[in-house]
């Protein structure tokens, strides 16, 4: 029997999976145009065992969700545009103290208040680098309703296997949108949880080096009695500065992200096989850049789509073969120029990298990108 079609937003669609990958805690703050997830998030928790706090602000609600996750719950926040800029020095403690949770950032025009109810994709970068000092991360952007819900759920399974947060990056556009979607049942989701230690309390290290490089985790209230601190630390989570006890805890962390790529990194690729034009699009725009180029091929222009769901990690290896292949990349995005940097870096002298930017609030659409790859065709 074919499953009932239901009519989602975006935002709608994140509270929905977020649910159905066990989050059980959510803390967050009012802001456009995010709200929705919370307002969803405070009516569905309850009815499933969890608890919603709407908090002070951006930073408490960081705050929160971390303290909520040691205490051993799937934990979730969402915001936008300067909210995403308050939770950044938690998010570094997040990231140190190797705390899974999943922050969701709709992005909007800026910088400060910029244009609340609009779309951008200018928050690209800062979800790489917005916390200080080296740090892995993970961040997620996807374009379709059920990829919505698809990414959400992989968000809060690749925060708890690799003990991280995880950023999901939408923008107004796919937030707001409303497409009829049928959903999974329970049994057909994957669910992944965080390794638990095997050691009695007394020889647990939350932070020594393993095979994967990710350690168990224990949760509090369990038995187990850690320290956990946003200072640089030792394996046993008490504050350190030997240089060579930092660097191997500081290079274990990159490890994790680093050595499981092919597990982390998705992408959907339309047309490659013999494109010699390629686009590079993402969020809301990879639904523009789709159409482009189904209409391009069809007038018999020899282009296809590459379109990352997974923005960091970046997939350079994948986007370098692509440059090897193709003479152009264009890359749209609703933004003054992000993305397009990681493919000039990764395409070097390969293949010809032109950007499609534009700000002020207004999408970039498939006629733009169709007119741009006529251009250089």
């Amino acid at each position: 029997m074919s499953k009932k079609m239901k009519l989602y937003s975006g935002n709608e669609m994140v509270a929905q999976a977020a649910i159905a990958a066990g989050c059980r805690f959510f803390a967050g703050y009012p802001i456009t145009p995010s709200s929705e997830i919370a307002e969803r998030m405070s009516k569905m928790l309850p009815e499933v065992g969890g608890r919603f706090i709407q908090m002070e602000d951006e930073l408490a609600s960081m705050a929160a969700i971390i303290g909520a996750s040691l205490a051993g719950r799937k934990s979730m926040t969402a915001t936008s545009g300067p909210g995403f800029s308050l939770k950044q020095e938690n998010l570094g403690f997040a990231t140190i103290a190797e705390v899974p949770c999943v922050v969701v950032n709709v992005m909007r025009g800026g910088p400060s208040t910029g244009l609340p109810t609009t779309p951008s994709q200018s928050d690209v970068m800062q979800a790489r680098w917005g916390t200080h000092g080296d740090h892995p991360i993970i961040a997620l952007a996807p374009s379709y309703m059920r990829e919505i819900f698809d990414e959400t759920v992989r968000a809060f399974n690749l925060a708890e296997k690799y003990r991280t947060p995880v950023i999901l990056l939408l923008d107004e556009i796919i937030a707001h949108l409303h497409e009829g979607v049928a959903l999974p049942d329970a049994d057909e989701i994957e669910i992944v949880n965080r390794k638990k230690p095997t050691v009695p309390p007394e020889e647990y290290q939350p932070y020594a080096d393993t095979e994967d490089h990710v350690p168990p985790m224990a949760n509090f209230f369990e038995g187990y009695r850690y320290h956990v601190t946003g200072l640089s630390h030792n394996q046993k989570g008490l504050p350190e500065t030997n240089y060579e006890v930092v660097h191997n805890i500081q290079v274990r962390r990159q490890k994790k992200i680093d050595e499981h790529l092919d597990d982390i990194l998705k992408w959907e690729e339309i047309d490659m096989a013999d494109a010699e034009i390629a686009v590079l699009a993402y969020g809301s725009i990879g639904r523009s850049a789709t159409d482009a180029v189904k209409q391009l091929r069809k007038e018999g222009v020899k282009v296809g789509l590459f379109r990352p769901l997974t923005i960091w990690p970046f997939p350079e290896k994948r986007v370098a073969k692509i440059a090897k292949q193709v003479k152009t990349i264009v890359v749209p995005e609703m933004n003054l120029g992000q993305i397009v940097l990681e493919v000039e870096r990764v395409a070097k002298s390969d293949a010809k990298v032109i950007g499609i930017n534009q700000v002020g609030g207004v999408m970039i659409r498939p006629r733009e990108i169709v007119s741009k790859v006529k251009e250089v065709a």
